[in-house]
């Protein structure tokens, strides 16, 4: 075990050294053109010492345990030249050791960026080579003692060990193009320099040929790392998002941060996006937030609640998309965006949303937006994000289509949680400013068992049952999740019209801002990390540990959870199962507040567990971050997940998940595959990233949970590389925009749903 961590970060080093611009040492195609080229026998076995340290890299042979075995049979002349070749060999090997330190930090970078990066390194070669000896010495000495204890050498329980050879080969179209561009200006610079200076100048690039000669070829981004590349879209459109909330202007939950990241996400790739939200002030620090909107001193009167009531709209661009905030007094009050002071929700929000969906239908025709494009006009894709928007396809198909407005429009309804409805008395529908021939596509009937009393009829206005109806297309924000919602478990009574609508009904999962979930660039954590070196998360497990008050041992398991504590969430089955769990030699983490009875308890435990369990109250973004990436498993024991964002950020920072198999979670987490051989190049990808139990009780939660603790106590390189496979996953915005523009495209294809 020792004499394959003293090789750890030697294996990295070549892993990344073909691509790099600074590294000198030959490899196997150009020792074999240079050898024609040199009779020197010292020069012959300086290149059989290369390659046997690249075969040590390739598993070809196993490391050695004395740096003696390296040393090869020779004259006396020649072993003085041989030891002059050791000498330099080893400066390039430090040399690149510190090329290594900044890559990791810059790992989940843009191409372009990488590409820059690469370009500067290229030319300042000679300088970071002579003038960094101290930093590189410095870097070398920190990693080796962050993956050795002092204890005999041997590597710490939760190790920071080398990556499985399987997962560093195979290079990219990027890595393949940058580095024959390298070798193009190498061997440029190389053709005005000595004939020793020639034999140890850069290679070029592999062919097939020598790459399979070598046994494997290596790149600078491990296979599958690689973000997808922003393309413009052939038909460009133009998009409003409505919404109750958008970040970080105001937000509870993952609908702020969707209509936060996608529009921008679209707007990289060609379209022009507007979003529609409140402007809401309560007083509070977060009112700041709105400074940067501007007023545009357009008014619109809308004809709804028994007259005619006028909003105002703030304009601000960021990242290209137009944020549009409606302004109203109804929007100005103390407390939470839905709820007051006492967590009582308002009276008043389906008035204060109703407003909302009409000035959204008239934003793209009475804004000018003069210096930034003009009007959006009445061409437009509108997406409606769950009931609070839900009147604005209703609107559009009953108020401004028999007029010849929006005729070439679409609206999409988009549900990130069935369970909100926007329900109200049906004698409510004349507030809501539709025609009265419409009633039917809002109304909705209880059944009777969910009735008060024998004398009530049930009968309500539904308003996202209304935006289902009348939508272009409907879509939820994960596959597994648009099944759910047309079962009488997962419909929430709405099943039977979404069964119906089935054909025009998608799924697209959320992705994540890879710029505020980066472990190797996250300022709330202890230090950073990245799949070249893992010895950053071990450093913020043990900083969290500390904070929390928990004995520092990186031998146990830390299991952490964050969100609500409500019936939703599953926190009841964590606490169902911490007595079996403390059993396991693990210790847990907690943070998230909600029903008072799951608050004593996480108070409770701490009590009766001191040593292995912590509760956080409340919520704190800084801790948040902490907390996903010092823990190793990540709990989320969720009854229904329409997407769900937390196991995306942990698996992004390497902490992997165990998690109810239900909607978003069941299509974003790979079940783990015991039988995976992650020695074979075309099973390595399939070791999976987390664990799944089926059903919600308490003891198949123990069980995934105990067969989790079991992979990362007795089987390390397993657990590495279900670590790799989830940290190398393309989580990006970019990503899920591509798969939106294909249900904006099929929208403008069909006719329009309701005319």
């Amino acid at each position: 075990m020792s004499s394959s961590c003293c090789y750890s970060s030697l294996s990295l080093v070549r892993s990344s050294s073909k691509t790099s611009s600074t590294t000198n040492v030959p490899s196997s195609s150009s020792s074999s053109s240079s050898s024609s080229s040199s009779s020197s026998s010292s020069s012959f076995q300086h290149r059989r010492r290369t390659m046997m340290l690249k075969s040590n890299k390739y598993g070809n042979a196993l490391p050695p345990k004395n740096n003696n075995n390296l040393t090869m049979k020779s004259t006396a002349t020649d072993s003085e030249e041989l030891s002059s070749s050791d000498a330099e060999i080893l400066a390039q090997i430090t040399a690149i050791k510190a090329e290594n330190e900044a890559l990791k930090r810059d790992l989940q970078a843009k191409v372009s960026t990488v590409k820059k990066t690469k370009s500067a390194n290229t030319t300042n070669t000679t300088n970071n080579t002579s003038g960094n000896g101290k930093s590189r010495a410095t870097a070398a000495e920190k990693e080796s003692k962050t993956t050795t204890s002092e204890k005999g050498g041997k590597v710490e329980p939760a190790f920071a060990g080398e990556l499985p050879d399987v997962y560093v080969g195979g290079d990219s179209e990027y890595t393949v193009e940058n580095a024959a561009k390298e070798a193009a200006a190498a061997a440029a610079a190389s053709s005005s320099s000595s004939s020793t200076a020639t034999e140890k100048s850069t290679p070029a690039p592999p062919t097939s040929s020598s790459s399979t000669s070598s046994g494997s070829s290596t790149s600078l981004l491990t296979p599958g790392f690689e973000i997808d590349p922003i393309v413009k879209s052939e038909s460009p459109k133009n998009i409003v998002f409505v919404t109750s909330e958008v970040a970080p202007w105001s937000k509870t939950g993952g609908l702020a941060d969707v209509c936060g990241s996608l529009p921008q996400a679209l707007v990289a790739r060609g379209h022009r996006v507007m979003v529609i939200a409140p402007r809401y002030l309560n007083g509070t620090k977060s009112d700041k937030l709105y400074e940067g909107a501007l007023d545009t001193c357009v008014k619109s009167k809308l004809g709804c609640f028994e007259g005619l009531q006028e909003v105002g709209y703030f304009h601000q661009i960021k990242n290209g998309v137009d944020y549009v905030f409606v302004d109203h007094p109804s929007y100005h009050r103390a407390g939470s965006l839905y709820s007051g002071v006492t967590n009582k929700t308002y009276g008043d929000n389906q008035f204060r949303y109703t407003l909302l969906a009409h000035a959204a239908c008239e934003a793209p025709l009475v804004l000018p937006f003069e210096n930034t494009g003009g009007r959006y006009g009445d061409d437009v894709v509108f997406v409606a994000n769950d009931w609070h928007a839900g009147l604005v396809p209703l609107l559009v198909a009953s108020k401004y289509r028999p007029h010849n407005v929006y005729g070439n429009a679409r609206t999409i309804c988009a549900i990130h949680n069935i369970a909100h409805q926007g329900v109200e008395p049906n004698t409510t529908f004349p507030n809501l400013g539709v025609p009265g021939e419409w009633y039917s596509a809002l109304e909705y009937q209880y059944p009777e068992w969910m009735r008060a009393h024998e004398l009530d009829e049930g009968k309500v206005v539904n308003i996202l049952k209304g935006a289902i109806a009348t939508s272009d297309r409907v879509l939820t924000v994960s596959e597994g999740y648009a099944y759910e919602i047309t079962t009488p478990e997962g419909g929430k009574g709405l099943e039977g019209l979404l069964a119906a609508r089935s054909h025009r009904l998608n799924g697209v999962a959320n992705g994540i801002d890879l710029e505020e979930w980066n472990p190797s660039d996250d300022r709330d954590c202890a230090a950073p990390y990245s799949i070249l070196d893992f010895s950053g998360k071990l450093e913020c497990k043990r900083a969290l540990q500390r904070e929390m008050g928990l004995p520092e041992r990186d031998d146990v398991p830390v299991l952490g959870f964050i969100g609500r504590l409500d019936w939703q969430k599953g926190p009841d089955l964590i606490r169902d199962a911490l007595g079996a769990l403390m059993n396991e030699d693990c210790q847990v983490i907690m943070l998230g507040s909600g029903l008072t009875e799951l608050e004593e308890w996480m108070k409770w435990a701490e009590g009766q567990y001191p040593d292995r369990f912590r509760g956080w109250v409340g919520f704190s973004i800084p801790m948040a971050h902490k907390i996903t990436a010092g823990v190793d498993i990540f709990l989320m024991p969720s009854r229904f997940e329409p997407c769900g964002l937390n196991q995306l950020y942990s698996m992004r920072y390497g902490t992997l998940p165990v998690a109810h198999a239900t909607g978003g979670l069941r299509d974003t987490i790979k079940q783990h595959n015991p039988c995976a051989d992650i020695s074979k190049p075309e099973e390595a990808g399939e070791v999976g990233t987390g664990w799944l139990f089926d059903n919600m009780s308490t003891q198949d939660f123990i069980e995934a949970t105990k067969w989790s603790i079991h992979v990362f106590k007795e089987k390390k390189d397993v657990w590495r590389a279900m670590q790799v496979q989830a940290m190398t996953q393309d989580l990006s915005w970019n990503k899920k925009a591509a798969e939106w523009e294909q249900i904006f495209d099929w929208a403008k294809v069909d006719p329009p749903h309701c005319t």
